[in-house]
């Protein structure tokens, strides 16, 4: 957990207020001699002073959030992957990564909220930030012990510097859910329920990750908490009717740059197109677009891709003809690219042999003036290509925000929670812990979001299932870094029943796909058998070779990072029972 680090994070937390970054509300401050003595004085230096906490701090987490939240959940194929195959342990770098980001967000927003105390800004200002420090202070608990399980609990940076910040102990799960509730329920008392600018976090937004929190928890003891599920729900429904806040109408519209403050995002990482310093910036196209899809030459994410699995839970084979493909759910094309789709809102300034202005993914794979720069082949083994998290190419990049992308730099925003999610967990919740609704508030919940994605499902189901909301989650969310969490707070309370779905999922890739798709591109026909033929290598199939994932009750825990367990010891004890109202306080 990276606790030696805490001192040299809490000094650069106080005296880095140049890791802020400018753009929409991430506006910087204009001087490079601040320090937390002569800053926070006014309402614009409190907010610029809290504006980093908004993406520099998460930025080594980025790749640790797509290999375990999507590679781990089944959703995701990437290569040989310790993720794919369950055999993380304490040395991968991702894992160390994600441990020491989370931490450090843990260090910053600890030590921005001691400085905004004494800040003689006002009110209004002051407090609001605190808010939002907090809220991210909640968010990386949140990840911590849903990812590590038992953890130490780190409150005030300043008192740890004083004492043996070496030697914490773990801290048992249930005290660290109760402490994030604490959290998240003192920044609800700080946040405006407007935000003073889109994107910011307000009232609305704490109290939306406190309904997920509510039902994460409810499992823990190993049965559902029924009043845990009920303040879940309590939570969700306040979001749902007083934020304000709708579902936009076009799924696709919630990813796009031009809308990285959309009213439907509540919490997310808002990046910034630079790099400087390094850690403002997105970099999640490189790892998940195929080469060639912008001129930085730094996209190397086509060998991997969304999983057979996932493609089977939209409905959709990959080895049928594209012409016949019934593709119901606008959530697919937003979520992965199959042969024959064409995006509008990438590569704006081409237009492909058809004389569509846009994306022509078979084009970019196979022709080589179209794709300068491209894979010349398909390179996904999947068969299909990632969506969700590419922003394109420069020119889209300008075109949305008026300032350039670069060498693995972008400033499209991650969206960690957004409205769809809360209406679903408002759905699930309701349903008590029986496993079904019929109540009217929760069905129209979930029927909002189904519909939304379907635009022909008009009929409302008179019973939603915990099966219809476990699927539609995966939808929805799928590629968003969240669906391992799912299966965690499932392994809390039916750990068999998390254990056999991952086993049963086909986590592995299809084979010859690429001279199927080229025999496609080249002659206008989809022939399985006359495509092996032109090639000589074999008919596209499914690989059933990997034998399915060595899950166990133990695999919903992840291991600590081996250079933490060794400078710290006392992590491979026993946790401590705590009673965080009484221990700690804000």
């Amino acid at each position: 957990m990276k606790i030696k680090n805490i001192k040299y994070l809490a000094v650069v937390a106080a005296l880095g207020l140049g890791a802020s970054s400018c753009n929409d509300f991430l506006d910087r401050p204009a001087e490079d001699n601040y320090n937390a003595g002569n800053f926070y004085q006014t309402d614009e230096q409190c907010y610029q002073g809290v504006n980093y906490l908004y993406n520099s701090p998460w930025y080594d987490f980025q790749r640790g959030f797509i290999k375990v939240g999507e590679v781990l959940s089944g959703n995701m194929y990437w290569g040989s992957s310790p993720y794919l195959t369950f055999t993380v342990n304490g040395t991968d770098t991702d894992l160390v990564n994600m441990s020491y980001s989370l931490w450090a967000v843990i260090a910053h927003c600890s030590t921005v909220y001691n400085n905004l105390q004494a800040s003689p800004a006002s009110k209004e200002a002051r407090e609001a930030c605190m808010g939002e420090a907090l809220t991210f202070k909640a968010l990386a608990y949140f990840y911590l012990v849903r990812s590590f399980g038992d953890v130490p609990i780190i409150h005030n940076i300043s008192d740890e510097l004083n004492g043996a910040y070496n030697s914490k102990f773990k801290v048992k799960r249930e005290d660290v859910y109760e402490y994030i509730v604490m959290t998240l329920e003192k920044a609800m008392e700080l946040l405006p329920k407007t935000a003073s600018a889109p994107g910011r976090i307000d009232y609305y937004c704490a109290e939306g990750l406190l309904a997920k929190v509510y039902l994460t928890r409810a499992g823990l003891s190993g049965s559902l908490n029924a009043d845990d599920l009920k303040k879940s729900a309590a939570y969700a429904k306040d979001v749902i009717d007083n934020s304000g806040r709708n579902l936009l109408s076009n799924y696709s519209d919630i990813f796009r740059l031009a809308n990285n403050t959309n009213e439907e995002s509540l919490i997310a990482w808002r990046w910034q197109a630079g790099r400087d310093p390094w850690t403002q910036q997105n970099t999640l196209q490189s790892d998940l677009a195929p080469v060639g899809f912008d001129e930085w030459g730094d996209c190397w994410g086509g060998y991997g891709g969304p999983s057979v699995d996932l493609q089977d839970a939209f409905g959709i084979d990959v080895l049928e003809d594209p012409s016949s493909r019934t593709d119901i759910d606008t959530r697919r094309k937003a979520t992965m690219m199959l042969p024959g789709d064409k995006y509008e809102y990438f590569w704006q300034d081409k237009k492909d042999k058809d004389g569509f202005t846009g994306f022509n993914v078979l084009q970019f794979c196979y022709d080589g003036e179209y794709g300068k720069g491209g894979p010349g082949e398909w390179q996904s083994p999947t068969g299909a290509y990632n969506v969700k998290h590419l922003y394109g190419n420069n020119y889209d990049h300008v075109q949305a925000t008026g300032v350039a992308s670069g060498n693995m730099y972008s400033a499209l925003a991650t969206h960690i929670l957004r409205l769809a999610d809360v209406y679903l967990i408002y759905t699930e919740a309701m349903m008590g812990g029986t496993g079904s609704t019929s109540d009217a508030s929760a069905i129209d919940a979930y029927y909002k979001v189904r519909n939304r994605a379907i635009p022909t499902y008009w009929d409302k189901p008179s019973v939603v299932t915990w099966e219809d909301v476990w699927k539609e989650r995966r939808l929805e969310l799928a590629g968003e870094g969240d669906r391992w969490y799912d299966y965690v707070r499932l392994s809390y309370y039916d750990p068999q029943r998390a254990i056999n779905e991952l086993k049963g999922q086909r986590r592995n890739s299809f084979w010859n796909v690429n001279s199927l798709y080229k025999y496609y591109y080249d002659s206008g026909k989809w022939d399985i058998a006359e495509a092996a033929k032109k090639d000589d290598t074999g008919e596209a199939g499914y690989d059933t070779k990997t034998a399915a994932p060595n899950v166990t009750k133990e695999s919903f825990t992840l291991p600590f990072p081996s250079e933490d367990v060794v400078y710290n010891p006392n992590l491979l004890k026993d946790p401590i029972s705590c009673d965080v109202r009484t221990e700690y306080s804000y």
